[in-house]
């Protein structure tokens, strides 16, 4: 997903949809922690990250996801991804 940066007063503000919120379980006010990745990216993480709440919400997204077919037997036959 592409974000677009906006100024804010003095400085730079970027919006983080409503769907990334709920995923990390922050609110307004909230404190978040943030870093820059080797790669130069920017990553943010709650103060107050529950590891539990965050194992929940895969375990969910991970039972509404439709398994396809395994690629192992194409990919021991030489196959190529």
């Amino acid at each position: 997903m592409n974000l677009q940066i906006a100024r804010w007063g003095n400085s730079l503000a970027l919006r983080i949809p409503a769907d990334f919120v709920r995923r990390m379980g922050v609110k307004e006010g909230d404190s978040v922690e943030a870093s820059l990745t080797a790669e130069g990216g920017l990553s943010l993480r709650p103060v107050s990250w529950d590891r539990r709440a965050f194992a929940r919400e895969l375990s969910l997204e991970r039972d509404g996801q439709v398994l396809g077919t395994s690629v192992m037997e194409e990919l021991r036959r030489g196959g190529a991804y």
